[in-house]
C-alpha cells in the first residue's frame, strides 16, 4: 500500500468520557475529540453533549437509534445501526471518533463492535480508555477491593448462566436494573424477576445481609447513591438503568491451610 493510498484510508477512536461531565476525560481522548472529522456520542445529558460539540463543531449523537415511544425494536438491531453509521464515515477516509461516557470498552458493545468492523474492512481502529463507574464506585464507597479480592457480572448472565460467587469477596451486579431481561426490547425488569434474583442469591446470601445500590454521579455538583439496604429489599427498591448492587463479603477470608503448609507459612505470619 502506497503513502498515498494509506493517507486516504479512514481511522476510528473510540474514546471515554468518564462519568462526570468534563472533569474525568484523559487530556489524550479529549484532543482526538478535537481533531476529529466528525464525532459519534453516546453520553447521558444534554449537558454532556453541549461540552463535547465546544470541543468540535461536527457531533452526532447515536442516541436516536434507540427505539423511540411505543416502538419495540431489539437492541441488537440498534447496535447494527449504530456501527454502520460509524463505519460510513470511517469509509470516507474520515478521523471518526465515538465518545461513550465511562469506560468505552465496558458495559459497550457498541465500541467493541465497531472497532473489530473497521479492522475487517482494514481500518486503523484504537480505544483508549475512560473513567469507568467501577472505578468511581470504590472511590465514593471507600473500599479497597484488593483487601478480599471482588467478581463482577452483568446481572442477567449472573442468572442465566451458572455463576458461583464467593462469599468471602465483594460481588458487582450490573445493569440491575435489568436483571432477568433477555429480549433486549425492555429497558427495565419486573419484580417477581427480581425476586428470582434475590432467591437465587440466598443460596450464599443471608436475605438480611447488607446490600448497596450505587449509582456514579454524573455532574459535578451531584452526589453519588450509596444506598444501604438488605437484600430482601432489593425486590421493591427504586432501581434506574445506571444502578448496580454491590454486595460486600458475608464471610471472612479462609486460610487454604494446604498452600500454606507448603509454603511453611503460619496464620500468625500473615496477620
Amino acid at each position: 500500500m502506497s503513502d498515498c493510498q494509506a493517507d486516504k484510508l479512514g481511522r476510528l477512536v473510540c474514546v471515554g468520557t468518564g462519568m462526570q461531565l468534563a472533569g474525568q476525560v484523559g487530556a489524550l481522548s479529549q484532543s482526538y475529540i478535537e481533531l476529529a472529522d466528525i464525532v459519534f456520542t453516546l453520553l447521558p445529558d444534554g449537558f454532556a453533549e453541549r461540552w463535547v460539540e465546544s470541543l468540535n463543531s461536527n457531533v452526532c449523537s447515536l442516541q436516536g437509534y434507540y427505539a423511540q415511544k411505543g416502538e419495540i425494536k431489539n437492541r441488537r438491531e440498534t447496535y447494527a445501526q449504530m456501527v454502520e453509521a460509524i463505519l460510513t464515515q470511517v469509509r470516507q477516509g474520515k478521523l471518526v471518533v465515538c465518545a461513550l461516557y465511562g469506560h468505552p470498552g465496558v458495559f459497550a458493545c457498541v465500541s467493541h463492535m465497531a472497532i473489530r468492523q473497521a479492522k475487517t474492512e482494514g481500518y486503523e481502529a484504537s480505544m483508549l480508555p475512560g473513567i469507568s463507574a467501577e472505578s468511581c464506585l470504590w472511590a465514593d464507597l471507600g473500599i479497597d477491593p484488593g483487601t478480599s479480592g471482588h467478581q463482577s457480572y452483568e446481572a442477567t448472565q449472573f442468572l442465566l448462566y451458572d455463576h458461583t460467587p464467593d462469599p468471602c469477596s465483594h460481588l458487582l451486579l450490573w445493569q440491575i436494573a435489568l436483571a432477568g431481561e433477555h429480549t433486549l426490547t425492555q429497558f427495565s425488569t419486573t419484580s417477581a424477576k427480581l425476586q428470582v434474583l434475590v432467591d437465587h442469591l440466598s443460596q450464599w446470601y443471608p436475605l438480611s445481609h447488607e446490600v448497596i445500590i450505587y449509582e456514579a454521579a454524573n455532574l459535578p455538583f451531584q452526589m453519588p447513591r450509596m444506598d444501604k439496604i438488605k437484600l430482601s429489599e432489593l425486590v421493591t427498591a427504586e432501581l434506574k438503568a445506571i444502578s448496580t448492587l454491590l454486595i460486600p463479603p458475608a464471610k471472612k477470608l479462609i486460610f487454604n491451610q494446604n498452600v500454606l503448609k507448603r509454603l511453611g507459612i503460619s496464620e500468625v505470619e500473615i496477620g
